[in-house]
């Protein structure tokens, strides 16, 4: 499945919750795509792919639609995740509370001061990074958030896919690769290790930039 269609149907899952919330029982393509400014043409499209029928009259039942969404994302349960780094960004994301209705269950921070959150009451322990490996195999992680510092990201990163942790949202300015393989062990597949970047200089230069060119085509 292309990237651009799992970014429309975790589009679709958030929007079907607020709808389910509001009250809604049935729904139809414009209600799903419109808050995320996508056509309805384009929803019913993807939903043909992934062969989800609704009624042309009817529209589509809202707890089915959202049941078959949350198994075609793998959301048929919690998976448990960490922050590595719990300075400003990494503690805004532990005190994050909206995590846990995507399937997401952030259960451990880590941190070189393991005193950072006393004073603000976390709501999740905050570990030594030497008890990284302990912890993440004790707590089953999966998923990493990483918010240390540039030169620290790589050795993180490959602790913790030798700990067993998958998938991984980087916020440092480090871009972070899959290895192919270590110490030339070409028996070791890292092919279901998966991970975002996300640089936000590069992401506020492109909407700079964007600004930009709007400005330009109203002169």
């Amino acid at each position: 499945m292309h990237r651009d269609m799992i970014v429309r149907i975790t589009k679709y899952d958030r929007n079907l919750r607020q709808l389910k919330n509001m009250g809604f029982e049935r729904v139809f393509a414009n209600n799903i795509g419109d808050p995320a400014g996508i056509p309805a043409s384009v929803v019913r499209k993807d939903f043909s792919l992934l062969k989800i029928i609704g009624q042309k009259r009817g529209g589509y039942d809202i707890d089915k639609l959202i049941a078959n969404l949350d198994h075609i994302l793998g959301k048929n349960g919690s998976q448990n995740a960490a922050v590595i780094g719990c300075g400003r960004i990494g503690g805004a994301l532990l005190r994050y509370n909206g995590f846990e209705s995507d399937g997401i269950r952030i259960v451990a921070g880590f941190d070189i001061n393991t005193r950072i959150c006393e004073e603000e009451n976390c709501p999740v322990p905050v570990y030594s990074m030497d008890r990284l490996e302990e912890i993440a195999a004790r707590k089953n992680i999966l998923l990493a958030i990483i918010t240390v510092p540039e030169q620290a990201a790589p050795d993180v990163f490959h602790r913790l896919i030798d700990s067993g942790v998958r998938g991984f949202l980087n916020f440092t300015s480090s871009g972070l690769k899959a290895p192919r393989e270590t110490n030339g062990d070409s028996e070791k597949n890292f092919d279901h290790i998966v991970v975002h970047n996300v640089n936000i200089g590069l992401e506020m230069e492109q909407i700079i930039y964007e600004l930009n060119m709007a400005d330009k085509q109203l002169v």
